[in-house]
């Protein structure tokens, strides 16, 4: 079981976060975070942290998945996103719908990738009745400042992940949203968008994340936060790992790229600011009590038709958690 912190939520500065910071080093620390998101690391892992997401998703809206177009907010350079469409789409076109990790035991039973401490809110079950696959739900890439290059390169692999090229605020995301990525979709598709917010949301300061919230629950028919960090012991001793990990594995994962090369042996830095910030970000991370509570802020016109569910999960054993948190919209 997670210890957790006695330390309040702390929103400490991330390096990442800063304008000071070199463009090209922020690009090599991101390539990091997308290495950590959608690798699975043997033995340690029974899927990457990616699989995983797209895994709770098809647990916790069942069928339904069906219904809706994910955007997913805070895009960066496509992150997890891409695997993510993958592994719901090819779970959703195969005979069972039921995904089970490489060992042939369903999801729910292993150690590595179990649905643990789940808990809901107004909970509503969809029946269990079986639907023919579809031709594949449509998952939409957003961010602040848009990062076109390599979206053009993660959607060229997929006919159904896309992106909107001009710059979306996710405190202010127009309710016609839709109709931006509408040309791109399947008439038949239905309008009902989903939000994503994959290791993005504890990078709101608490006015933002309300802001956001708000106009979340005001615009969308759903939403998913999904932290792989939390305000837990566990959670720092698997960031400190993260260095030694980074100085071990980096000249075969990023091989022919000598400048990341060079900013992670020679001249520390990489590592160093992935270690920092993932240390600030368990600090920064909300629990989901604390989510609940931001959700009660909202008056009760804003608040009304929708249930949570939350839970954690492990993604690396010992002590690697993921943490979500699932808002869905009962129409």
């Amino acid at each position: 079981m997670p210890i957790p912190l006695p330390l309040p939520r702390i929103h400490f500065y991330e390096i990442d976060d800063q304008t000071w910071l070199p463009p090209f080093i922020r690009t090599k620390v991101q390539a990091c975070l997308t290495l950590f998101w959608t690798k699975r690391f043997r033995p340690f892992q029974s899927t990457s942290p990616a699989s995983l997401v797209a895994r709770t998703l098809q647990d916790v809206l069942g069928p339904s998945i069906n219904d809706y177009t994910f955007v997913d907010f805070c895009s960066g350079a496509a992150g997890p996103t891409a695997i993510i469409e993958k592994e719901v789409n090819s779970s959703l076109r195969s005979p069972s719908q039921d995904p089970k990790p490489e060992h042939g035991v369903p999801a729910s039973a292993v150690t590595n990738g179990e649905l643990r401490n789940r808990k809901t809110i107004n909970p509503t079950f969809a029946n269990g009745a079986a639907v023919p696959p579809p031709a594949g739900v449509p998952f939409i890439l957003t961010d602040l400042h848009p990062h076109l290059s390599a979206w053009r390169l993660a959607s060229s692999s997929s006919s159904d992940l896309h992106y909107i090229p001009s710059s979306i605020d996710a405190t202010s995301a127009p309710p016609s949203l839709f109709s931006l990525v509408q040309p791109l979709l399947n008439q038949q598709q239905n309008p009902r968008t989903f939000r994503l917010y994959s290791l993005a949301f504890h990078h709101f300061p608490q006015p933002l994340a309300r802001s956001v919230l708000r106009n979340t629950l005001c615009t969308s028919s759903g939403f998913a936060i999904f932290e792989l960090q939390a305000r837990t012991l566990d959670s720092v001793l698997t960031v400190l790992l993260l260095g030694p990990m980074l100085w071990l594995g980096s000249w075969w994962w990023f091989w022919g790229d000598w400048g990341h090369l060079f900013w992670t042996y020679v001249v520390p830095v990489v590592p160093g600011v992935v270690v920092f910030d993932g240390l600030v970000s368990c600090l920064r991370t909300r629990k989901a009590g604390e989510l609940m509570r931001m959700i009660e802020d909202l008056t009760e016109e804003e608040r009304r038709g929708w249930r949570v569910e939350w839970g954690d999960c492990r993604h690396t054993w010992p002590c690697g958690e993921m943490n979500w948190f699932v808002g869905i919209k009962e129409e």
